[in-house]
């Protein structure tokens, strides 16, 4: 490191130009004209020792000047907007604070000596007016709230059945697995057992027997013939 007292030079340009020089990566040194660079570290810095004075190098004493200016100019470029931030945060944190304050002292005394009953009134007011916004919305919602759960009920019907419902037309089933066509009657009572309508009911049958009935050969074959009967019997008459 160069000497003030020695050279003449600021021991903060020293400073800058010691790391200017000695950092690869510093775009600064790219400003710098790189043979009075060269110099400067050769003849200032071989081996850490000094091996010459101030005068010896005039241009190189010009170079340093200029450098040590551009660096002073630097920093004040640098501290402006540093400290202006600064002062901006700072008063920033002072009007928050302030405001905190001010909010947790609000209670005036009026308040205080009425003993709770601002309170009481307060609440009152809230909840009038809770009352009168939902009339207002219910007026103003009410035909699209109904037609909303109305087909929420309806998707509820297209879901699954209840378990007691379901259990109740198992059983009906397995007691007839052979013909598993509930008449009209059976259907009323399965309806009023389960609580379900015809509808849902008709469409658990269809399901039931498209994926867990097939109906044997002559079962097939007594239906055949009934309808065959049934269809000479339509002619002859």
């Amino acid at each position: 490191m160069m000497d003030e007292t020695t050279y003449g030079f600021p021991s903060t340009s020293c400073d800058y130009a010691d790391k200017a020089l000695m950092s690869p990566d510093n775009n600064n040194l790219m400003m710098m004209d790189y043979p009075y660079a060269y110099n400067y570290n050769y003849n200032y810095h071989p081996g850490g020792a000094v091996s010459s004075c101030l005068g010896a190098d005039p241009e190189l004493d010009e170079f340093m000047e200029t450098y040590y200016d551009m660096l002073v100019k630097y920093k004040s470029d640098l501290s402006k907007p540093f400290h202006e931030a600064t002062t901006f945060l700072n008063t920033i944190e002072t009007q928050l604070s302030n405001l905190c304050k001010d909010e947790s002292g609000a209670v005036s005394s009026d308040e205080e000596d009425s003993g709770g009953e601002t309170d009481i009134q307060q609440e009152s007011i809230t909840k009038t007016e809770e009352r009168q916004l939902k009339n207002t919305l219910l007026r103003k919602y009410g035909s699209h709230l109904s037609s909303l759960k109305l087909e929420f009920s309806k998707k509820k019907k297209k879901g699954k059945l209840p378990k007691e419902a379901r259990q109740t037309l198992l059983d009906w089933w397995s007691d007839h697995y052979k013909w598993p066509y509930p008449t009209e009657a059976d259907k009323i009572a399965l309806a009023e057992s389960t609580g379900l309508d015809q509808k849902q009911i008709n469409n658990w049958f269809i399901n039931q027997r498209k994926r867990h009935w097939k109906p044997s050969e002559s079962m097939q074959l007594a239906v055949m013939e009934n309808l065959t009967g049934q269809f000479f019997s339509s002619d002859d008459s």
